[in-house]
């Protein structure tokens, strides 16, 4: 059954109280900085894969083999491939 608007609103302005009245305990304080420090981490490791993604795409444009490109990753040529291959590499003239 829908609600009315005014059970609406009075729901909106308890949740509200609740959430201005809210004090976290001190050990959730130290929790907020952790998850705080994962997400930096996150963004840091997002940013070097955007990174990592334009050079490998620059080496294939270049010419290097997946093989190769696998070994500066630590890895085999086909796993580069599969991770990698899938970025627009624009095709060379032939001569």
């Amino acid at each position: 059954m829908p609600r009315s608007v005014k059970e609406i609103i009075e729901q909106a302005d308890e949740l509200a109280k609740r959430f201005e009245s809210f004090e976290p305990d001190a050990a959730a304080r130290g929790h907020g900085k952790s998850l705080a420090a994962v997400h930096r981490a996150a963004l840091a490791r997002a940013k070097a894969e955007g990174k990592l993604s334009k050079a490998v795409l620059k080496a294939r444009e270049d010419g290097h083999p997946w093989a190769v490109i696998g070994d500066m990753l630590g890895t085999s040529g086909e796993a580069a491939r599969q991770r990698y291959g899938g970025q627009h590499v624009g095709r060379r003239k032939a001569i």
